[in-house]
Formats: structure tokens, sequence, C-alpha cells
């Protein structure tokens, strides 16, 4: 990948505002300089290497290069953001006199409705963990059962959990407080299901505390803090137990504590809340959900649906 000395300056600068200006998460950052790189290799490769060279036709045919090479819609919908954040924050700065990305238009990528768990599978999956860690009384079947309870009861996002503190957990209140994107603090229900397994797990975590443990709610193996593959790992081998339940990960658990908040009766702003999702639209995801569902459930009900 071919990107000039003016435009990696450019881009680094662009870097440090999003991580200390805009707070946002290393792995944003990182698919931020991404795009930006190949923005700019694409601008070298037409002979215009300096960014105030940028055209709004350089970015169009980027984007056209890139649907060419298979790129989804999602993928050339992000890289177009990328551009627009790049290129009003450069102009504001006085790096280009003009914001040539301002009337890029972008495909709107297809909103795919998230996997998620019926009432009875989830259930089903819980109680298998429940048994097993009654039978073998194991720190890190206690431990696991304790993940996938608070991941459902929550819905919180795999990296807020790995974040989770000892004193995280209010049990006087029901509550947890997390750190989600952009570290932006919040509060959220926890059913008393999920704070016995906690509870439970707490009481035998010991056994795994090393000194590199620190305030860590949940412990890998080696008692370092535990990491979100690792959770990925316990969530899949949870859910392959339980005859015909999709395969999903850490967000489907999410998906599906969303989708059984909202067949409950909650408020969609509330949901919104518990998420901590900025936008309602994000959100309003899961009501679709919910209608198809009992789209499928009249379809397969009713004699003459």
């Amino acid at each position: 990948m071919e990107v000039s000395e003016a435009y990696q300056v450019l881009i680094d600068r662009f870097v440090v505002h999003l991580r200390d200006e805009r707070n946002l998460s290393p792995h944003s950052v990182r698919a931020y300089r991404g795009d930006l790189e190949s923005l700019a290799d694409h601008a070298s490769r037409t002979k215009h290497s300096d960014p105030t060279e940028l055209t709004l036709a350089i970015l169009r045919s980027w984007l056209a290069r890139l649907q060419s090479q298979g790129a989804a819609r999602s993928s050339l919908a992000r890289r177009a953001t990328s551009a627009r954040m790049f290129t009003a924050w450069a102009q504001r700065r006085g790096y280009i006199e003009k914001d040539v990305a301002e009337l890029l238009g972008s495909p709107k990528a297809h909103r795919t409705l998230p996997g998620v768990l019926n009432q009875g599978e989830i259930n089903e999956v819980l109680g298998s963990l429940d048994v097993a860690a009654n039978e073998t009384n194991s720190a890190m079947a206690i431990r696991d059962l304790a993940i996938l309870e608070t991941l459902y009861a929550t819905g919180i996002r795999v990296s807020e959990l790995v974040g989770l503190d000892l004193d995280s957990i209010d049990r006087s209140r029901n509550v947890i407080r997390v750190f989600g994107k952009g570290s932006k603090e919040r509060t959220v229900p926890i059913g008393k299901p999920a704070v016995i397994a906690v509870g439970s797990w707490q009481s035998r975590r010991g056994e795994l505390v090393t000194k590199e443990s620190g305030g860590a709610l949940f412990l890998g193996e080696r008692g370092k803090r535990i990491d979100p593959r690792t959770v990925r790992t316990i969530v899949h081998r949870a859910l392959a137990v339980v005859p015909g339940a999709p395969d999903l990960g850490p967000h489907g658990l999410r998906h599906t504590a969303a989708t059984h908040l909202l067949e409950g009766g909650a408020d969609i702003r509330v949901v919104q809340e518990i998420l901590g999702h900025v936008s309602l639209t994000t959100t309003q995801i899961y009501t679709h959900v919910s209608v198809d569902r009992l789209k499928e459930a009249f379809k397969q009900a009713h004699p003459r649906a």
C-alpha cells in the first residue's frame, strides 16, 4: 500500500483526534486508519499524493474500485463515513480548503436481522450450565454459568463484560455499572438469577486469583482478567449443547436479551438505555425481529395464514 508522507502525517493527526478528543476505542481507530490509508493509496495511484488535491471525483472512484473488488455494501458505507469525517475535520483544522466529501454518497448497508435464541432455548442453555456447575462443583463451570447469566440478564457487550470489576455490581439495587463505547458509563439492571450466579462465582474466584488478577470480576484459567476470545469460546460451547439452537456468540445473547425485553412489553427507549445505544434507530432493529417472529408464529399456527 502506497501512502505518501503528506497523507500519512495528516492521517496520524486525525488518529490522535479520534483517540484523544473523540475517545474512540482502539478497534474503531484502527478501522478509520485502515480506511484512510486505503484512500491515500488510491489517491497516489491517480497521481494526487497530496491531501490538498483530494476531490469528490477521486473519492467516488475510490469507492467504485473497492466495489469492483467485491467490497460489501456495509464496508463501502463505512469507508465513505470515514472519508466524510476525515475531510470535515481537515477542513475545520485548515489543512484543506474545502470539505470535498460533504456530498459523498454511500450505499445503504443491508440490515440483516440478528440471530436470537427463543426463550425455551436460552432456558435450556442456562439450565444445562447450572447442572454442570452443580455436578462438577468446579470454579470454571460456576464462572461459565455466571458469565452466560450476566450476558443474557443485562444485554451488555462482551467488551463491557470483561471490563467488569468486583465493585461493578450493586447487590442492594440489583444493577451493574459498565463502561461502554467511548468509555461512557451507564447503569444496567441485572436479574436475581444472574446476581446469585455471580455471587456463587465470587465465592470460588479465589481459586484462580494471582497477583495479576487485580479487581477483575471474571478471570481466565491463569488468573488474569478474562479476555473476549475466551468468553466467545464459552458461549459457543454452551450453545452447542442445546439441539437446534443457533450458533451465536456473546453478541447473539445481547440480541436475545433485547428481543425478549421488547417481546415482554419493555419500552423501546428503556431498551435503548439498557443497551447503551446512542441512536434509537439502532435499537429499532429489534422491533423488526419481534415482528418477524410473530409473523412466523402466525404462519405456523393459523389455518388460513
